[in-house]
């Protein structure tokens, strides 16, 4: 196995199977970490994520041709907040989202240890992402959505073959109910995007990408909407391998931003605190980050400190302000829940965290047309 999975907290080994338990001492899900490969001083050869498969777990490759998403320099945006600022167009995608990074890496895996059935709880983005994907694997996929979720994405889920099982109540409620689903069924693995080691380990290829399309260019910060913030640490992990290598100078700061109606990582951070605070999950048009409990929580907390990040928190009026402005001022037409990290930028300018004339990469992480 060219890698291990370990608590990200306490280190402890954990075992690979299709069902990963979660870390017995600290009770968070395990996290893959690549052993015995070597970032080289050039980039790997090939296209899409797969070229970094040195750095997965090993499983033969599952592609829809995810991956390679365009980075474009902010024409408008950027010059009046007087910043060098970038985005990553991650709903060029297949389904039209970064999830694909990591569904593509966890169902590839999954099919490597024979399994015929997955189910998982999505707002709409992930549990496109694991139907088409399982569409390719022939593997059959049932997604437990919020009954709320963006009706675009609940009919893209059922044009890939997947099963749709509407939740009524808030968000959490269809973590339970998949949960509650796999308990029933022996056959059936839950293929969760927040707590999944391998649907993570996808989201390193950012990272690396990144790196190579503006390679010679300072990295500096880098703006995520976190909600159960595997994105966030797919950056983190995978910017970090790249420093250690050697490969860039040094890791950017990672920033979390986070909607004001569901913000327990901010909130946690803003008290000191080690674990996400408990919140009442409010109405937000950025339904993609409504995870009250994120199962990463501790570890993401934990991340945020090594990287000198910060957590930013922005109101609905903000992300629609900026959802806006990038449309109109940019021509970038993404859905409400990539705009909040763009609402996060106003702020952290404000404050004088991202300081005039500092490189911003802010990924967009899902396509407009997906969005109610």
């Amino acid at each position: 196995m060219p890698g291990e999975l370990r608590c990200p907290l306490c280190e402890r080994a954990l075992e690979f199977s299709p069902r990963p338990e979660p870390c017995p001492r600290c009770r968070v899900p395990g996290t893959f970490f690549p052993t015995g490969a070597g970032l080289s001083g050039k980039a790997p050869g090939g296209q899409g994520i797969w070229r970094f498969r040195e750095f997965f777990p090993p499983a033969t490759p599952l592609s829809l041709g995810e991956g390679d998403t365009p980075v474009v320099e902010s024409e408008r945006l950027g010059p009046a907040l007087g910043v060098r600022l970038h985005f990553k167009l991650e709903g060029a995608n297949p389904t039209g989202s970064f999830k694909d990074r990591g569904a593509s890496v966890l169902v590839a895996v999954l099919r490597e240890f024979g399994v015929r059935k997955v189910a998982a709880d999505s707002s709409g983005n992930a549990g496109a992402a694991l139907a088409a994907y399982a569409a390719r694997a022939g593997i059959q996929a049932t997604v437990f959505v919020p009954a709320h979720a963006s009706e675009k994405k609940l009919r893209q889920i059922e044009a890939y073959g997947g099963k749709l099982v509407r939740v009524d109540g808030p968000r959490p409620r269809a973590t339970v109910e998949a949960k509650a689903a796999c308990e029933r069924d022996p056959e059936l693995v839950y293929a969760s995007h927040n707590e999944s080691p391998y649907f993570l380990a996808g989201l390193r290829s950012l990272a690396y990408e990144l790196a190579e399309q503006l390679a010679g260019q300072e990295l500096e910060h880098v703006l995520v909407p976190v909600g159960g913030g595997a994105l966030f640490l797919g950056l983190y992990y995978g910017f970090r391998e790249l420093e250690a290598a050697g490969l860039l100078a040094k890791a950017p700061r990672l920033h979390l931003v986070q909607a004001r109606v569901c913000a327990p990582l901010a909130s946690a951070w803003e008290a000191g605190e080690r674990e996400p605070k408990p919140v009442d999950v409010g109405t937000t048009v950025a339904e993609g980050v409504c995870i009250p409990a994120p199962p990463r929580g501790q570890e993401i907390l934990a991340a945020l400190r090594t990287i000198g990040g910060t957590a930013v928190v922005v109101e609905d009026a903000e992300i629609l302000s900026a959802w806006s402005r990038l449309a109109r001022e940019e021509g970038l037409y993404v859905e409400p829940t990539s705009a909040v990290a763009v609402a996060g930028l106003f702020s952290l300018v404000r404050r004088g965290e991202v300081r005039p004339g500092e490189s911003v990469v802010i990924p967009l992480t899902g396509s407009g047309l997906k969005a109610s």
